[in-house]
């Protein structure tokens, strides 16, 4: 991660507000780094405990002056419930006069702003979002999060690549391209080459193991090869959905090249088909159009599910495996 100028200039208090915890663990970390450099944080930095810690010692720290630093950070997180009532009084107290030394940093799950401690802040601090983005302005972030912290050019369909490939989770994408900006090293861009080096081949052969696997019968093997990639994927739990996506994308997109007369090494070229290409269209050929939209549909239900908390990854996907399997049964059986 690229180091992040320090503010010479900053607030009293900053609130971070978001109901996805990676999202405001990454703002936090964002903010931390804008404000107190690594070697100042053992002695610049109070991280609270909300379970722990008591009104009296916020505030003795808020008023304690910086030693060996040009001021003092005291973070709490999962501020919700300690702002709240006996010690909201408090705040509304300091946020009238907040210490000129000192950095106060709230993460809270929700801010109304008609409260008097969200009107107060606007006078006296700043109102950070930590709400992801919407999926489909995901590549335009991507894109803006490149050239602003490593000065690289990723075109939008490079970032369109990158959030088929991995998914709509915001940390795991910046994450993504720190490693293609290492990986690239001096060159000025991140192209669809480098993604796919890095970050498609092992997910999409992966994934297309699995559904071939599932395809032909040998769902046994086709769950053994899901899990394996969940067990040696710490990151799949995020991008199996995206994977999945891509592929059953690419399978669609082919059939209908496929329908409409053109060469299969076309096809392969211009959908950028890796490893074996006979076995990929061996695969597409054993299904109709319709199923392979009835997969991307069911897909898009088990991504809700997951993202509503209704399931987990690992046992949607494997659902939808067998639901692959099923599919496979009525192909063999001609219904």
């Amino acid at each position: 991660m690229a180091e992040t100028n320090l503010k010479k200039d900053f607030k009293p208090i900053y609130v971070i507000a978001g109901k996805d915890p990676a999202m405001v663990n990454m703002q936090c970390d964002k903010l931390l780094d804008s404000l107190l450099s690594h070697q100042d944080r053992s002695m610049a930095l109070f991280n609270a405990d909300p379970e722990k810690v008591t009104t009296s010692q916020i505030f003795d720290e808020l008023r304690t002056l910086p030693f060996l630093a040009d001021k003092r950070v005291i973070l709490l997180k999962n501020a919700d419930k300690f702002i709240n009532a006996d010690n909201r009084s408090y705040f509304e107290n300091y946020f009238k006069n907040p210490c000129k030394s000192s950095v106060l940093v709230l993460a809270v799950s929700s801010w109304r702003s008609n409260t008097k401690l969200a009107k107060q802040l606007i006078n006296v601090g700043e109102l950070i979002n930590a709400e992801p983005p919407k999926p489909w302005h995901l590549p335009a972030e991507m894109i803006k999060y490149a050239k602003q912290t490593y000065k690289k050019t990723l075109s939008l369909q490079s970032a369109q690549l990158l959030v088929e490939l991995l998914g709509d989770n915001l940390p795991i994408l910046q994450n993504e391209v720190d490693k293609l900006s290492l990986l690239v090293g001096d060159n000025n861009s991140i192209t669809s080459e480098n993604i796919e080096s890095l970050t498609g081949r092992n997910r999409v052969f992966n994934v297309f193991g699995v559904i071939d696997a599932a395809l032909t019968g040998q769902i046994d093997k086709a769950i053994s090869r899901l899990r394996n990639m969940f067990a040696s994927d710490k990151s799949a739990e995020f991008t199996a959905v995206g994977a999945f996506g891509y592929q059953l994308s690419k399978m669609f997109k082919a059939k209908a090249m496929l329908q409409d007369n053109q060469n299969p090494m076309q096809i392969a070229a211009k959908l950028r088909v890796f490893g074996n290409k006979e076995n990929f269209f061996r695969i597409v050929g054993k299904l109709s159009q319709k199923q392979i939209g009835d997969l991307i549909q069911r897909l898009a239900v088990t991504d809700f599910e997951i993202k509503t908390g209704q399931t987990t990854a690992k046992v949607a996907i494997e659902r939808l495996v067998l639901k692959l399997s099923f599919t496979q049964a009525k192909v063999s059986s001609g219904r």
